[in-house]
C-alpha cells in the first residue's frame, strides 16, 4: 500500500510540468526555460526532490548507491516506472518525451527534414523570395494599396497578405515572413530606400567610427525590449500571419529570418550589390575596432530579433549571409564567422527544437565550418558542386538548395517547360539525395519566373522524391 501511494505521488510529480517541485536539468540552457505560447516542443522535468525521502537510499546496478540527489531520483524513477509497466503490462511514455502543442504544424515535413532525426516520406520544398514580384496577385495587391515594398513592411496586414499569397498558390512546405534583410539597419537609425531598378540604397551610410558612435546604439542596448520598441511591427506581423494561416487551414511551418551581421555592416557603411562593393572591406581594414563594435551590436540584435520571431510564432529560422561574396576568406573567418557562431550558440541554446538554417551566399568555402557550429541546415548556392556537398557538411547538418532559378524563366525558344523543370529537379534530387534535404533555389526568385514553371518545380520535387524514397525502401 505504501509503495502504491509513493508510486502515485512520484508519478504525479515527474509527469507534471506544472509541478512546483519540478526542476530544470543542468544540461538545459537557462534561457530555454522561458514559457512560449507557440512553443511546439515542451520538455517535462523530474522533481527536485531526492527519492531517498520517499523510499530511502536507492541503489543502481550491482547495489551501488546513488551519488547525488539527481541520480538518486532518476534511479527511483526507473524502478517505479518498471514496476508500473510490469503491473499494467504496457509501456508508459517517458516523462522526458517532447510534446507538440496546438501550434505545431500538421505538415511538419520540413521540420523533420531539417532536424534530421528521422527519414521523411518526400523531400520538402520552398523557395527564396517565394512571395513577391513573380506573383501577379502580389502586383495587383501592391497597386491596390498604393504602397511601395518598404512601406508595406510597416503594415502587418500587408505583410500577412503577401506571406499568404504563395502558400495559397503552391503546395510548398513552409511559409516565410514577408520582410527585408535591412529592417535591422532601419531600427539602428540607418535609412534604407528602394527606389526601383537600382536595388537597395543607403542614402546616408556610416561615414566613420565617430559617425557610428553617434548614430548606432552600443551592444549592451540590444535587448528584447529594444527589438520590441524598434521592430514591434515585424513581431506583430508574425503573430498576424500565424492567425491567418490558422484561419485558412494552412498548417505548415512559418519561417522567420534575419540578415547576418556582416551583410548588415556591408550595407550600413555604404555598400550595395551594384556599386561601392569594396566599402565593407575598407571598413574592416581601416577601422577594425569600430567594425568589431558594430558587428557586436549587430550580432546581439540579430539574436534578439530572431528570438522574438520564435516567441511570436515562427517555427523555423533562416539566417542570410547574403553578401558573402563581398568579403574575402581571411576576413570572413576573422570577422563574420565568430558572429555566426554566437548566433547559432544563442538560438540553439534557447530553442533547441527550432530548426536553424544558414545561407552564406557567395562564400561556399565556409560551408564546412558552418556545419560545425550547430546550424541544422547549411544552404548551398549555385556555385557548389553537388557531388561534394554532402561530404562537405558530413553528417553534422542537412542541406538546402540549390536549384537554378533560371530554369523557371521562360525564353523566346520555349526551351523551359514543365518537362525540363521536372528533369532538372530530378537531377538535383539524384545528386544530393532526397533525405535530409530541403529543396530550394541557389538564388532567390527575381520576378521574371513563370508561375507555371514554379508550380512544376514544387510538384516535381514532391513526386520525384517520393518515388525515389519509396523505391529505396523496397530495395
Amino acid at each position: 500500500m505504501m509503495i502504491k501511494a509513493t508510486t502515485s505521488l512520484l508519478l504525479l510529480l515527474i509527469s507534471s510540468p506544472e509541478s512546483a517541485f519540478s526542476f530544470i536539468s543542468p544540461s538545459t540552457p537557462k534561457s530555454s526555460t522561458t514559457t512560449r505560447g507557440n512553443a511546439f516542443a515542451t520538455r517535462r522535468s523530474f522533481v527536485s526532490l531526492s527519492s531517498t525521502t520517499l523510499l530511502g537510499l536507492t541503489t543502481g546496478p550491482g547495489g551501488v548507491p546513488a551519488k547525488s540527489a539527481e541520480e538518486d531520483l532518476e534511479l527511483t524513477r526507473q524502478i517505479i516506472m518498471a514496476h508500473i509497466e510490469k503491473e499494467s503490462g504496457s509501456e508508459i511514455e517517458s516523462p522526458s518525451s517532447p510534446e507538440k502543442d496546438e501550434g505545431y504544424p500538421e505538415n511538419d515535413l520540413m521540420i523533420r527534414a531539417a532536424l534530421g532525426r528521422e527519414d521523411v516520406e518526400r523531400t520538402p520544398v520552398w523557395l527564396f523570395r517565394q512571395a513577391g514580384r513573380h506573383l501577379p496577385e502580389y502586383t495587383a495587391y501592391k497597386q491596390e494599396k498604393g504602397r511601395s515594398f518598404l512601406d508595406m513592411l510597416s503594415h502587418p496586414e500587408d505583410v500577412a497578405e503577401c506571406t499568404m499569397q504563395p502558400i495559397r498558390r503552391y503546395p510548398v512546405d513552409a511559409a516565410i515572413l514577408f520582410s527585408d534583410i535591412l529592417v535591422i539597419a532601419e531600427a539602428l537609425n540607418v535609412e534604407v530606400t528602394m527606389p526601383g531598378g537600382v536595388g537597395i540604397l543607403v542614402p546616408n551610410p556610416l561615414s566613420g567610427p565617430d559617425d557610428m558612435n553617434k548614430r548606432i546604439p552600443p551592444p549592451e542596448e540590444m535587448t528584447s525590449e529594444f527589438v520590441k520598441d524598434k521592430l514591434g511591427h515585424v513581431i506583430t506581423s508574425v503573430k498576424l500571419i500565424r492567425s491567418q494561416m490558422a484561419a485558412e487551414g494552412k498548417s505548415i511551418p512559418l519561417i522567420g529570418f534575419s540578415a547576418a551581421p556582416w551583410t548588415l555592416l556591408f550595407y550600413m557603411v555604404g555598400g550595395s550589390s551594384r556599386k561601392n562593393n569594396g566599402a565593407g572591406m575598407t571598413w574592416l581594414s581601416e577601422y577594425p575596432e569600430a567594425s568589431q563594435k558594430l558587428l557586436d551590436t549587430l550580432t546581439k540584435i540579430v539574436v534578439e530579433y530572431m528570438a522574438a520571431q520564435v516567441e511570436a510564432g515562427a517555427h523555423m529560422l533562416q539566417l542570410f549571409e547574403a553578401m558573402g561574396m563581398m568579403i574575402d576568406e581571411e576576413n570572413f573567418y576573422e570577422f563574420a564567422m565568430p558572429c555566426l557562431k554566437i548566433i547559432a550558440d544563442e538560438l540553439k541554446g534557447r530553442y533547441p527544437e527550432v530548426p536553424l538554417m544558414v545561407f552564406s551566399r557567395g562564400a561556399s568555402f565556409a560551408n564546412e565550418e558552418l556545419s560545425k557550429l550547430g546550424f541544422d541546415v547549411v544552404t548551398i548556392d549555385g556555385s557548389v558542386d553537388r557531388s561534394t556537398a554532402r561530404a562537405t557538411v558530413g553528417g553534422r547538418a542537412g542541406l538546402q538548395g540549390n536549384y537554378d532559378p533560371r530554369e523557371l524563366i521562360p525564353d523566346d525558344e520555349d526551351s523551359k517547360t514543365p518537362e525540363t523543370v521536372r528533369q532538372t529537379a530530378k537531377e538535383m534530387l539524384e545528386a544530393l539525395g532526397p533525405q535530409r534535404l530541403i529543396a530550394n533555389l541557389g538564388e532567390g526568385l527575381g520576378g521574371k519566373e513563370s508561375t507555371e514553371l514554379v508550380q512544376a518545380f514544387v510538384d516535381a520535387i514532391h513526386e520525384e522524391s517520393e518515388a525515389m524514397i519509396a523505391a529505396s525502401a523496397k530495395s
